[in-house]
């Protein structure tokens, strides 16, 4: 199959733009709460709640505030904050007002911050401490656009607040009545994991169709009947996919809360109290939640028991897939006994770390392997894989409700296309495609072609219309005897490991695959303990010779699904893991490979030098 369209479920937004949506819902439903705020104190997290109409109360009086301060149609505003109730507020009052949003990463270096704020022409940016102020104060000289910075922590909201309270509401609702549909809502930057980010234009139309569309679609799956569909929000709002998420809970009476923190030690008493009814995360997330339930049960002396329930999970949910799909016979009786034994040994325990009600969640970001998604599903958490991109305003493909193929990234959505181009690069097209590059004529020409936008991305349709993804076209490698490699499957074998974090496969022009290799300190930590290991850093253990032969094993597994040309005939484990502050990943924690390459040059060129 090389192409695949779906008719779509929602119409595009015909008049006004994302933020007429906190005043309807209040307007309809004033009483309903549509946000728990975040408050730590001595006890552990509270979560206050903020009702339609006090969240309209709220965005009312910062837009007035901000047009009071000088910002109005058409201004590019920038939030350099993490995930938080504040960032939410400040994006519906800037759509209120007219204005565009400029998503930036906290972790964004200085020379980054620049390139987006002059790139954007940035009239005002928010900032959510002193540390991010003074990176901003630094380049201000080089942006003489940049009139205002605001900063969260030092009492902004109630300035501008008080600032806007001469103002008449009249001034804020006409300035949201001129919004239409085509204008642009942000300009959110690409991660750039090839080169420069790229600003892409998001218009209200896109947003609000890409919402609509996963909303009206997949709503069943949110809670149980007659619940209040809760989700946390800990990804990056910077990031389109945590956008996304903003923009269906505000417009769908989803209640909302925010979590700053992406770290387990933070993310799961979080879980924990808020308990979630869905989740939107990455693999990471997943991976992390697994390895560490199997660190857990093998300190306790449970791992056999844990990789038997691992093994049934398993099976029962391949049952299942095949069951759905119509390519099997009902899940046998003996099969759903042992899955229910182990259900109440194991799975439940897998279950509450994510506050007990999560039972379907959704992995983006990055292809999440197929045996993770198994093991979640044969656990009770349904784990929907999707494929976009910023350039679509998230996602342009899912898997339908109740009909998973694990290991790819389902269908197109209802409204969407897919096309396979002769060279096997994917096409999408849809009403959630991008209006362009900000500034970036070529740019955009080389990449929307007839309605359709060029991905960069490589895959295939199979017969069903489920979408593989095999990698980027950037990211193929060619050897020096010109065989193509494609490294996302030797990449993904091995971080299925316990004790591996992270993998890059290198060998362009070179005469064989090799692959540097990070781990993961807790499972080290762990590791070093059941082996009686002496205190002993990561930079040493990184050259033990027991260590060493267990990841060599690992390499030679993951060999085992390529050809002897593809396979790695070296490897180097290295002494730290990538991280977004040294600009080795990006605030997605996606691999900067070219990056990587450059900082570890040595290295690498050692492996072929042995």
């Amino acid at each position: 199959m090389r192409e695949l369209s779906l008719p779509a479920l929602v119409e595009t937004l015909s008049s006004g733009g994302l933020a007429d949506s906190v005043f309807e819902i209040a307007d309809r439903d004033p009483d309903l709460v549509q946000y728990s705020r975040r408050e730590d104190g001595p006890d552990g997290i509270r979560w206050l709640p903020v009702t339609t109409r006090g969240f309209r109360s709220e965005v009312l009086a910062l837009a007035k505030g901000l047009l009071a301060d000088g910002i109005g149609p058409g201004d590019r505003v920038a939030v350099m904050s993490r995930t938080r109730y504040e960032w939410t507020l400040f994006s519906y009052a800037l759509w209120s007002v007219g204005a565009q949003l400029v998503p930036v990463y906290p972790t964004s270096s200085a020379e980054q911050v620049h390139w987006i704020l002059s790139g954007s022409r940035a009239a005002a940016v928010v900032v959510e401490h002193e540390d991010d102020a003074m990176t901003v104060g630094a380049i201000c000289d080089g942006l003489p656009r940049l009139r205002r910075i605001w900063q969260l922590d030092d009492g902004c909201l109630a300035q501008l607040t008080a600032l806007g309270t001469g103002l008449p509401d009249a001034l804020v609702h006409s300035h949201r009545a001129a919004v239409r549909p085509d204008s642009a809502a942000t300009i959110t930057y690409t991660s750039g994991t090839t080169g420069r980010p790229k600003g892409c234009v998001l218009t209200h139309a896109n947003l609000a169709f890409e919402c609509d569309t996963l909303m009206t679609g997949w709503r069943e799956i949110l809670a149980e009947p007659g619940e209040q569909p809760a989700i946390l929000a800990f990804l990056p709002l910077a990031h389109v996919y945590g956008l996304m998420v903003q923009v269906s809970c505000q417009r769908h009476g989803i209640r909302m809360g925010h979590e700053p923190g992406l770290c387990a030690d933070d993310l799961l008493p979080a879980l924990a109290s808020f308990r979630p009814t869905f989740l939107f995360a990455v693999p990471h997330i997943f991976e992390k939640i697994f390895r560490k339930a199997r660190r857990t049960a093998e300190a306790g002396g449970r791992l056999e028991v844990f990789d038997k329930a691992v093994e049934v999970a398993t099976s029962y949910a391949e049952a299942a897939e095949r069951r759905a799909l119509g390519r099997g016979p009902a899940i046998s009786p003996a099969l759903r006994l042992r899955h229910a034994l182990y259900d109440r040994a194991v799975y439940v325990r897998l279950r509450a770390v994510l506050g007990g009600r999560v039972r379907y969640a959704v992995s983006g970001g990055s292809p999440l392997s197929r045996d993770l998604g198994l093991i979640f599903a044969g656990a009770g958490i349904t784990l929907y894989d999707g494929y976009g991109l910023t350039e679509s305003a998230a996602a342009v493909t899912g898997h339908p409700v109740g009909r998973l193929k694990f290991g790819t990234v389902g269908r197109p959505l209802p409204g969407c296309s897919v096309h396979i181009a002769e060279d096997g690069e994917i096409w999408v097209r849809g009403s959630n495609v991008f209006a362009g590059y900000l500034d970036d004529r070529a740019g955009t020409e080389e990449v929307l072609r007839d309605g359709w936008l060029a991905t960069g991305d490589v895959g295939h349709l199979d017969d069903d219309g489920y979408l593989h993804l095999t990698g980027r076209k950037k990211d193929v490698i060619i050897t020096s005897g010109g065989k193509s490699v494609s490294p996302v499957v030797l990449e993904e074998r091995l971080r299925a490991h316990p004790l591996v974090s992270q993998c890059l496969v290198v060998g362009d022009n070179r005469p064989f695959i090799a692959a540097l290799l990070t781990l993961d300190p807790e499972a080290l930590g762990h590791w070093r303990l059941l082996h009686r290991k002496g205190e002993m850093d990561v930079r040493a253990m990184a050259q033990d010779a027991d260590l060493h032969e267990e990841i060599r094993r690992a390499v030679s597994r993951a060999n085992t699904a390529v050809s002897r040309a593809e396979s790695i005939r070296a490897f180097r484990v290295l002494p730290e893991e990538f991280t977004p502050a040294d600009g080795l990943l990006t605030p997605s924690l996606k691999l900067r490979r070219g990056a990587i390459v450059k900082a570890y040059a040595a290295q690498i060129a050692e492996m072929y030098e042995r």
